[in-house]
């Protein structure tokens, strides 16, 4: 099994779930004792954070290009980027690289695919609604993508002032399964959990239409990738 290189800390809180994720999947996949070779290599969120605000995405993408090859030097087989809004700069970090990296839509389109569905709803921080990066994949997959029509600065807010510091709130849940109304009134028939943290407020069972938790799906196919 290739070992694992995880860029995390974009937020902790779902870096934490990543690994959780990436052993469990190895156990059921190896049995007994196995676990997941991982290289985590967790980065202080509020320097990237202040990167996003002041739209620097190429002194971001920099940073995680740097972290990502020390990943590799340090003996990763396979690299995942343990966010969903970094993917901006994806191609900044797979630019450098000389071993695979594992894209965050990638598994989610496959998943979305396989289950038959056409037009899915989308939610995630402001700048994976607003920028194409992450429309595009999907839509270059054969998606239909339905993004939120209104409430992205309240949807915004819950994911960097609650769940990125593991606050949970019953008031937070609601407004995301309002949206994920709206989105199935529009069309949606499934919803992408398009932030890694989001997955910690909303599962199937209080969202009216299907979610795809795209950090159990991306830590899935990433020992899927290092057991290949």
């Amino acid at each position: 099994m290739k070992t694992i290189g995880l860029i995390g800390g974009m937020s902790w809180e779902s870096s934490a779930h990543y690994y959780a994720a990436l052993n469990r999947e190895t156990a059921v996949r190896l049995g007994g004792l196995h676990s997941a070779p991982v290289i985590l290599h967790s980065v202080d969120f509020a320097p990237i954070e202040a990167m996003q605000r002041a739209g620097d995405w190429q002194g971001a993408g920099a940073q995680l290009a740097d972290v990502a090859v020390g990943l590799e030097r340090a003996g990763a087989g396979i690299i995942g980027l343990a966010t969903n809004t970094m993917h901006i700069v994806a191609d900044a970090i797979t630019a450098r690289l000389s071993v695979p990296f594992l894209h965050i839509a990638d598994p989610t389109a496959a998943a979305l695919a396989e289950d038959g569905y056409e037009t899915v709803g989308l939610l995630g921080t402001r700048f994976t609604l607003e920028q194409p990066f992450y429309r595009a994949r999907l839509e270059a997959a054969g998606f239909t993508v339905l993004v939120p029509e209104v409430d992205v600065t309240n949807l915004n807010g819950i994911i960097y002032e609650e769940l990125c510091r593991g606050i949970i709130r019953d008031e937070s849940r609601r407004l995301y399964v309002t949206a994920i109304e709206r989105l199935k009134a529009r069309g949606a028939e499934a919803v992408i959990l398009g932030c890694t943290e989001i997955g910690m407020l909303i599962d199937d069972a209080v969202s009216p239409i299907p979610t795809y938790d795209t950090t159990g799906l991306h830590a899935k196919a990433l020992v899927a990738a290092a057991l290949a």
